[in-house]
């Protein structure tokens, strides 16, 4: 694992017990998957990664576009193959072939991630087939200047 691997993992582990929270982005206040990562991200780097709309919890469903995997490509680049993952590693997944990505974590070891559980917490989950075969990208952190 890498040094920004490594950073990226003690981070998300600090979020662990982190209430479930529509639209939060708070460490120990409240997040949901996608202020999970606007929360690592904005302790990486300083600043959230650019202001998001309001979103209602169907937005995947209603709004046509695959906006979650437009942004991770805008920010982090490329998605990298997923046999490629690394702890550290964002994955996104997607619940059906034909919906868009809707939901996100952080890989941690090659079989468990952390994610913010609806209707509980942010927690570490084994990566299980059903979870790996809903895996839509993998996108690895830029490093920080000085990494």
């Amino acid at each position: 694992m890498s040094a920004m691997g490594d950073r990226v993992v003690a981070l998300a582990e600090g979020w662990i017990g982190t209430p479930y929270r529509h639209q939060g982005a708070a460490r120990g206040i409240g997040c949901d998957c996608i202020g999970l990562i606007r929360g690592i991200w904005g302790e990486l780097y300083g600043d959230e990664p650019g202001p998001v709309p309001a979103y209602a919890p169907d937005w995947a469903e209603r709004s046509g576009e695959d906006r979650l995997l437009d942004a991770a490509r805008r920010l982090f680049g490329g998605p990298l193959p997923i046999g490629e993952a690394e702890p550290g590693d964002l994955l996104l997944f997607r619940w059906r072939p034909d919906c868009a990505a809707k939901h996100a974590g952080i890989l941690v070891r090659p079989r468990h991630f952390i994610h913010a559980y609806e209707q509980s917490a942010v927690t570490r989950s084994a990566l299980v087939p059903s979870w790996k075969r809903k895996i839509a990208a993998v996108h690895r952190f830029p490093d920080v200047s000085g990494d």
